[in-house]
């Protein structure tokens, strides 16, 4: 069955992951998405290990990044800063829905590529321009990566173990977390322009910024410190408005513990052979157990200790409790859940080898999700230029000049 948006066709000249991650949801929506790399190395991310082996155990330029965020594409290789290279690529956009950018503000107007360039040859497209800062505004032109935003958007600052305690520091994700956020609020923003232009048959541009994305992702730790002005601190994995929530030593590792209200509180309680908690006055209800969640972390702690996370992930779940143990990731495609999810999926790969992925989380009954494979470098070059008319030796002109 065809995905919901068969027949889109997006053209992606984006790089690395957060324009990448937005296109990558398209696809596996059953758009048609032309992946414009660099002519030679291709996408940044294909530099970055680790790499898929070939047949002979030696890396590619397929890595684990650019495979995360490329599924379902098709691949071609083009030289923007050329004007023949730029010509295809207005070429290609009239042929196009969607057009996707991720290049520093004010950068591609110099080759015609911006959304006037763009809008030119394709006046109902939906343009849509994931930047670091925005269109408008003081840092506009300023480059910036995921690490930068995590940092300037106040995230790193309310993430690690809480000040005075030891290893404690402003600490980032370890997966670009704003990038993908990013890719996600502008997949939203295409489907809802794409919507508009079904009703009113205009296209339009999307301001899809970095920082906007970052500062939203706050959530209520923006909107509390907005409503009373107090400065949200670092609190490990503490939770910042429940209690207890929070991680536990157990015998043999650590277990979490998501306790949110106060029947489920009850329950931890006496699961735990400690029922007089739910009664006593300091712990009745979470206003009074968040009040005093420290001291309460330290009459539960030695509890749990004794015994191992299995253990306590039993019970708990039993118990209607929320828990769960702190996995490794080989311990998260081993998960019973995470099997029955079938969340780890094999595709056929250019390369003649099938390549082990993570499948899209979206599941929808009528219109699935069809997965194919991230697509070598250049595969489709030929094919898409042969569509715009060019012979093969034009194509092969192109080549000799480094143009594709």
């Amino acid at each position: 069955m065809a995905g919901v948006l068969a027949g889109v066709r997006v053209l992606d000249i984006s790089r690395v992951v957060s324009g990448p991650w937005c296109t990558q949801v398209l696809a596996d929506l059953g758009a048609e998405v032309i992946k414009v790399e660099r002519a030679g190395p291709g996408d940044d991310t294909r530099s970055m290990g680790p790499f898929l082996p070939d047949a002979e155990n030696q890396p590619t330029n397929d890595s684990a990044i650019f495979m995360a965020c490329n599924r379902g594409k098709r691949s071609i290789t083009l030289d923007l800063a050329s004007e023949e290279g730029a010509r295809i690529v207005r070429e290609l956009a009239a042929t196009c829905d969607v057009f996707v950018e991720n290049f520093k503000a004010g950068t591609l107007g110099k080759y015609g590529l911006d959304y006037e360039g763009i809008r030119a040859a394709r006046p109902d497209i939906v343009y849509c321009s994931i930047t670091g800062f925005g269109h408008d505004g003081p840092y506009a032109a300023r480059p910036a990566y995921d690490f930068v935003m995590q940092a300037l958007s106040g995230l790193m600052s309310t993430n690690g173990q809480p000040e005075g305690a030891p290893g404690s520091s402003p600490l980032r994700t370890a997966i670009p977390l704003t990038d993908m956020v990013t890719g996600l609020y502008a997949a939203i923003a295409i489907l809802a322009a794409l919507m508009h232009r079904r009703e009113s048959g205009e296209g339009q541009f999307i301001d899809a910024a970095m920082l906007d994305s970052a500062v939203a992702l706050n959530a209520n730790l923006a909107v509390g410190f907005l409503m009373n002005g107090k400065v949200p601190k670092r609190s490990g994995n503490t939770n910042a408005v429940v209690a207890p929530s929070d991680s536990f030593e157990t015998s043999d590792g650590s277990v979490i513990i998501a306790v949110s209200n106060d029947a489920q509180f009850r329950a931890f309680a006496a699961l735990i052979d400690a029922p007089e908690l739910a009664d006593d006055p300091r712990f009745v209800n979470n206003t009074e157990r968040f009040a005093r969640r420290y001291e309460l972390r330290d009459i539960i702690q030695p509890l749990l200790k004794p015994m191992p996370t299995a253990y306590w992930v039993a019970r708990c779940a039993k118990a209607n409790v929320p828990c769960g143990p702190i996995n490794h990731m080989h311990e998260v495609f081993a998960d019973a859940q995470v099997r029955h999810r079938r969340l780890a999926i094999a595709l056929p790969h250019g390369s003649g080898q099938d390549v082990r992925l993570v499948r899209s989380p979206i599941n929808l009954s009528k219109t699935p999700v069809e997965h194919r494979a991230p697509p070598r470098l250049g595969q489709d070059t030929d094919d898409v230029l042969a569509e715009l008319g060019r012979s093969p030796e034009q194509i092969a002109a192109l080549r000799e000049k480094k143009i594709v």
